[in-house]
């Protein structure tokens, strides 16, 4: 691979990065709309903030900030060519319910240092891009889908997959999300200013930490990621016979609650026998709901993920049989809806290759870094349909995500920050 020389980092220059990314986690995970937990949701008052203070942070670093249509916060570190692609760095700002302060935020904030140490100034005290393509930083705006149940709005967007039927979910409080667009300041009917064309994308860099054990297992800071997972999410249905728990002999029991107990754990043993397949049963519920009454409705979700489609669809057939066999054994009836699909996503296998070479760099191994592929999704998963798509993990001590204890060290941070900054200058050494 060709290589390119980066401006002199000193260790104690990125050792100052890492702790001023440290210190702007906690900074942002202040900025909640509840007292003791984290939590900042999509088109609320705490993602203004939390771009505003973003926008500060990139300007501070030489870029040019500016908001997009969809809500996305952006900084732009432009090449001496005004209309030169850009390679796109970043995650996201907003969070789930009671999060930790590390997920996607980290990946935002090492951005901003990144191009804080690429950045070259020009004759006329300008900061430019060192490379023949501008780099820019995107803060994503609705990476969890936490407050309108569709993940991945904000990149969406960019990618110009936008479906107009999203304008009509609600939120909790029955917002429309074109009610809150507009609340926000934003205008429906400009969403498709915030869509990109492949021929303005070099590719996409994200460092995110692991939402796993496995780097700590193994004793390694950082690691290439090699996809993101497939998904299939249902919800499903078993519809048995409500009667009186006192006076139904079990032989005569229809119970639903019992059928979906017995197919979450039949999705547990499927899954738990394959490679690189999780099935989740994260919601279940009975109805009526009565302490003396036989459940006669029970109602629970499934989300199904793997590293390859065809393994995914396999296992949901395998599930569905099981389900077939629970269900008649026990009286009930059940089906499913699909409300999700999202294809797994290969990191470019360049991509790939430039995070590798940061992390040798970076760390001083001689030996191979870890490749693992990533069960979670991304904001990459969106990008991927204008650009390549790269992605580079960090350890996350005991592999707690989504979290308040979600952790990373400031070593790793650092270790992240020079790893991440020598794969884009190996981009930018790359024949274009």
């Amino acid at each position: 691979m060709t290589t390119t020389r980066l401006p002199e980092l000193s260790p104690e220059t990125v050792a100052s990065a890492a702790r001023r990314v440290m210190a702007r986690c906690d900074e942002l995970a202040r900025v909640t709309a509840d007292d003791g937990a984290i939590t900042r949701v999509h088109l609320s008052p705490e993602h203004a903030r939390v771009n505003r203070l973003a926008a500060e942070w990139m300007r501070e670093a030489g870029m040019t900030p500016r908001q997009d249509a969809a809500g996305n916060q952006l900084g732009l570190l432009p090449a001496d060519d005004p209309d030169a692609p850009v390679l796109m760095l970043g995650s996201h700002l907003d969070t789930v319910i009671d999060a930790g302060r590390f997920d996607g935020i980290l990946g935002v904030l090492m951005a901003i240092e990144v191009v804080r140490l690429l950045r070259r100034v020009d004759d006329e005290g300008r900061s430019r891009s060192p490379f023949p393509f501008g780099l820019e930083v995107a803060a994503f705006s609705d990476e969890e889908g936490a407050r309108f149940g569709k993940a991945l709005l904000g990149s969406s967007a960019m990618a110009g997959t936008w479906d107009d039927a999203w304008w009509d979910l609600a939120d909790a409080d029955g917002t429309t999300l074109r009610e809150a667009y507009r609340e926000f300041g934003l205008d429906p009917g400009r969403i498709g200013e915030a869509a990109r064309r492949p021929e303005q994308l070099v590719g996409y860099l994200e460092a995110h930490i692991e939402q796993g054990p496995e780097l700590d297992r193994r004793g390694e800071a950082l690691a290439v990621v090699s996809s993101i997972a497939s998904a299939r999410r249902f919800q499903l249905l078993v519809e048995g016979e409500a009667r009186h728990a006192g006076g139904t002999p079990y032989d005569m029991r229809r119970d639903a609650l019992l059928g979906a107990s017995e197919a979450a754990l039949a999705v547990e043993r499927i899954c738990r026998a394959e490679h690189h397949i999780i099935g989740t049963v994260g919601q279940l519920e009975a109805f009526p709901g009565a302490v003396n009454v036989v459940p006669g409705e029970a109602r629970f979700s499934l989300d199904l993920r793997g590293e390859f489609d065809a393994d995914r669809d396999r296992v949901w057939r395998a599930i569905s049989l099981e389900l077939d066999d629970i269900m008649g054994r026990r009286g009930l009836r059940w089906r499913a809806r699909e409300v999700h699909s999202a294809p797994a996503v290969f990191c470019a296998p360049l991509l790939q290759d430039v995070v590798r070479e940061g992390i040798r760099h970076s760390v001083g191994a001689a030996a191979e870094p870890a490749t693992l592929f990533s069960p979670a999704g991304h904001d990459g998963m969106a990008l991927g349909a204008v650009a390549p798509v790269g992605m580079l993990f960090l350890r996350n001590p005991d592999g707690i995500s989504h979290h308040p204890d979600e952790s990373v060290s400031a070593p790793d941070v650092a270790l992240g920050i020079r790893a991440l900054a020598e794969a884009v200058a190996h981009v930018g050494a790359e024949p274009r």
